[in-house]
């Protein structure tokens, strides 16, 4: 469920093929000069929030919070953002996401659009309705796919072509993960296959779970900068798939291509894949695993855990945290006592393992920041740099929110784990994608202790916060009237104002269906009109 969607774009299983016209950074040093004793609290100095303003559960750990906050940025930092506008907006342009089977792979191994004259139809329909535009994943596997820095751009070029003479906008989601995990195995798009033969002899490259298994959907942020692609490490081979595709599509910024968002990890999302459904592991509501078991991330654990004094934290990841489908209320770790995340070993781990996380967006964020920066500066052309975070909201009315965790996100009842994701964000001038405005608590299991809500909530006061832009996205597929309008009425934010876009998971046949397409035309228009 969540790999498929509930974390990620919840488009996830709708394979849908057919169309219808509607009327039939160093890492490792990064984080080993950040983990001395004299910076613990640089991890740490998150907002500590009040029980009883968070309206959660009360646990008897105190904030352990120092004064400085993570990338504090100052106000020459903040007048350097390229992309911050006024946030009030009296309509939400809404971008349909292409279908998960735009792409097939032919006979010869290569990769293909599928079904063009029924897309070019449903592009028109589309625009017909009122849709802004279009979001499109530009796949590290299909453009660089057969040999380093040989990059392919034909089938996009074409694409894009299809899109502006449609008279649509482009929203591009720049892939560096894989969804051969939504087709069983048997399609879709993996990694660059230069990648993968790399991946065959080192299996390390890719996030493993404490049982050994690995996910080679994406690289695992251990090998960020270690140069083990043909003399680069992973965040170069992201710079330069970056850099060829602003060179490329350099006449489309700002015209045609409104937004960019850049893929974090699993899905495009800032995270760990600690949900993985694909394979069966891992089953809604079940709290996930923690990701870290690869060499490269342990080796960094080890080193962190030796400058802080206490080598004997770093052979492991915490005991007692369960598996991937338990509940929280069996497994130790994330209950209060002496070997619980409130532990000091707990907060030293939590700290680390969602500290990796967010230097991995600091130093992604950055490449992607200069690239545009420097592009539009001399173009003149403005467009929004955007990053996705996860949407996970089960035992979210939780103390240690255990699901969150595993995921990377050392979000508790007393500490806001989204604050130093906005922050970083705010310092490269970046829009936050949340998800789960399809939601409401109502809607899910009272047993589970859901609340996509009060996650939408806490993301929002960050995002205010750190005066980012906030965008939005829907995780499960909707046409019903009350869908629809929960995400219309979830655009707006409490204080007023309206997110900048919102992208619809996603287009297949099912959008044009007599039924739902006259909810969702409708649909279109509201968000097209004032607010």
């Amino acid at each position: 469920m969540a790999e498929t969607g509930v974390i990620g774009c919840g488009c996830r299983g709708v394979t849908g093929g057919n169309f219808f016209h509607p009327g039939g950074f160093s890492l490792k040093s990064c984080f080993l000069e950040q983990s001395t004793k004299r910076n613990r609290n640089f991890f740490r100095s998150v907002s500590m929030i009040p029980p009883s303003k968070r309206g959660r559960f009360i646990t008897k750990w105190r904030s352990v919070a120092g004064n400085s906050r993570i990338f504090s940025m100052d106000a020459r930092e903040k007048s350097r953002s390229f992309v911050l506008v006024s946030s009030r907006h009296k309509r939400v342009p809404v971008f349909v996401m292409m279908p998960i089977d735009t792409f097939g792979i032919d006979a010869s191994g290569c990769p293909k659009i599928k079904r063009l004259k029924a897309l070019t139809v449903s592009l028109k329909a589309l625009k017909l309705a009122g849709v802004h535009g279009i979001a499109v994943e530009v796949w590290w596997g299909i453009v660089e796919r057969f040999c380093p820095l040989e990059f392919k751009w034909s089938l996009y070029e074409e694409l894009f072509r299809l899109i502006s003479e449609a008279g649509l906008k482009l929203h591009v989601a720049l892939c560096f993960h894989s969804n051969m995990h939504l087709f069983g195995g048997k399609g879709g798009i993996s990694l660059p296959l230069w990648i993968r033969e790399i991946g065959d002899v080192n299996k390390d490259i890719y996030y493993r779970d404490k049982s050994g298994l690995s996910n080679n959907d994406y690289l695992t942020l251990g090998v960020d900068q270690l140069p083990l692609f043909g003399g680069r490490t992973a965040v170069q081979c992201y710079e330069d798939f970056m850099l060829s595709f602003s060179t490329k599509f350099e006449p489309y910024f700002g015209n045609v291509i409104e937004e960019i968002s850049i893929g974090l990890g699993p899905s495009g999302e800032l995270r760990y894949p600690a949900h993985p459904s694909g394979d069966g592991r891992w089953k809604f509501p079940g709290i996930g695993e923690f990701q870290c078991h690869d060499k490269y991330m342990m080796e960094d654990l080890m080193a962190v855990a030796s400058q802080e004094g206490k080598p004997q934290w770093g052979s492991r990841d915490p005991p007692n945290t369960g598996c991937y489908n338990s509940f929280p209320s069996k497994v130790p770790f994330f209950e209060e006592g002496n070997d619980s995340f409130l532990s000091d070993y707990g907060r030293f781990f939590l700290e680390w393992y969602s500290g990796k996380l967010i230097c991995h967006a600091d130093a992604i964020l950055a490449k992607a920041a200069d690239v545009l920066r420097r592009r539009q500066e001399e173009e003149k052309n403005s467009v929004m740099l955007v990053a996705k975070i996860g949407g996970i909201y089960w035992w979210y009315k939780t103390s240690s929110h255990p699901a969150e965790l595993t995921a990377g996100y050392y979000n508790t009842a007393l500490r806001d784990g989204y604050d130093p994701v906005a922050s970083v964000l705010s310092r490269h001038g970046a829009a936050l994608n949340i998800p789960c405005l399809d939601m409401a608590d109502s809607e899910t299991p009272e047993k589970y202790l859901c609340s996509p809500e009060g996650l939408r909530r806490q993301i929002h006061d960050v995002s205010k916060k750190w005066t980012i832009q906030v965008t939005g996205r829907n995780t499960s597929e909707r046409f019903d009237e009350m869908g629809l309008r929960q995400i219309r009425e979830n655009c707006v934010q409490p204080n007023g104002d309206t997110l900048r876009s919102f992208t619809f998971c996603r287009m297949n046949e099912k959008i044009f269906r007599g039924e739902n397409w006259n909810n969702f035309v409708p649909f279109i228009r509201q968000m097209s009109a004032d607010m």
